[in-house]
């Protein structure tokens, strides 16, 4: 068996993944400054009854191998009887498959980098339904998948489906914040000028981590959503109200993991602006934006919204990335110190617990302002 140290890096792109892995793989190169990262190109072809199957383009024998996968990315398409399909996120699932098949157990190990984790919304059960989340991650760990990375993870008890599989749920805190920071020269990371605030009893936890880092008091809201009415695949929301310090006056930050119709957000907005908020400032993981962006430009237009920090774990179009109030939260560099860890045996705890980064930025903050 091959020492894990000294394992070279195999990078496999999926659809869609092409340019985030070229930043990843530009990164390990200078961590490293040996030639140990090698992209692996690999192609799904299509017959046009929709069937595949997928071919590597080069070795991947004794490899440690990382499979790039972005499951929400639909700009991806391909021909069936003719017409052009776009690529769900089942899809972006069974070409991960079919290029683990590909691999057929000649790599020293597979670790799949999917920053959107598949079905990471479908994690628990509540009636008769289905546990897709866990179910894929134990197809995955039955297939020979050592280790599977994604970010902000919707609920990361999931990951008691697979013990024996390596799970790691990675926070971007520092690079929201660096951002934020690189932006807004001007914000004042202090409970005088800053509030945290999550806009539901969901990402309480989420907020709580921004809050505790920066030193920062927080609110919630409180949502209730109705029984009955179901729209749009949800149910609507009943009741939804602030709780907690003050706002007027202040900056705010509202941190949650992923922007679908984006109408809870855009609520929650209004209603700090309505109490007096400063400028409102969210963070999101994964921008879907899947009823458009003309509610959130209107918004801007307003003077409701200040700024929307995004990263770039999942595809966003163009149209976002044009808007006036999109910010890019970069996670190439994240993701290659995360290969670099595994790769060479570290710990990721300072990955996943970057408390000493945010102090730092913080007191250069106040170095500056002295």
């Amino acid at each position: 068996m091959t020492d894990v140290s000294t394992m070279p890096i195999g990078i496999i792109p999926l659809y869609g993944t092409e340019a985030l892995t070229k930043r990843i793989a530009y990164y390990l190169d200078r961590i490293y400054n040996v030639g140990e990262t090698k992209i692996i190109d690999s192609k799904v072809m299509r017959f046009l009854t929709g069937d595949a199957k997928a071919i590597l383009e080069n070795t991947v024998r004794g490899m440690d191998v990382y499979i790039i996968m972005d499951v929400g990315n639909y700009s991806c398409h391909y021909k069936m009887y003719g017409q052009d399909v776009i690529m769900s996120p089942d899809e972006h699932f069974q070409n991960l498959k079919r290029v683990i098949s590909a691999i057929g157990g000649k790599a020293n190990r597979i670790n799949v980098v999917s920053p959107m984790l598949y079905a990471a919304r479908q994690d628990r059960k509540l009636a008769r339904e289905s546990l897709d989340c866990a179910v894929a991650l134990r197809e995955l760990e039955q297939i020979g998948v050592k280790n599977i990375m994604a970010f902000d993870v919707h609920d990361d008890r999931v990951q008691n489906a697979v013990p024996f599989m390596g799970f790691d749920n990675l926070m971007p805190v520092y690079q929201v914040i660096k951002e934020m920071k690189r932006c807004y020269p001007n914000l004042n990371f202090t409970e005088e000028e800053m509030l945290v605030v999550s806009p539901d009893l969901g990402g309480t936890n989420r907020n709580l981590l921004y809050a505790t880092e920066l030193g920062l008091d927080m609110g919630i809201f409180y949502k209730r959503r109705s029984k009955k009415s179901f729209v749009n695949g949800k149910y609507q929301v009943e009741v939804h109200k602030y709780i907690g310090p003050d706002v007027k006056g202040k900056d705010i930050l509202i941190a949650d993991d992923i922007i679908a119709s984006g109408e809870t957000i855009l609520d929650v907005i209004r209603k700090l602006k309505e109490l007096g908020a400063r400028r409102v400032f969210a963070s999101v993981t994964f921008g879907l934006f899947t009823e458009g962006i003309s509610h959130y430009n209107k918004a801007f237009e307003d003077g409701v919204l200040e700024a929307v920090f995004i990263t770039n774990a999942t595809y966003c179009r163009d149209e976002v990335k044009n808007a006036p109030w999109f910010h890019e939260v970069d996670l190439s560099k994240y993701i290659a110190f995360y290969i670099y860890c595994v790769n060479s045996g570290k710990s990721i705890s300072s990955l996943i617990n970057p408390h000493l980064k945010i102090q730092s930025l913080l007191a250069k903050q106040e170095e500056t302002s002295d």
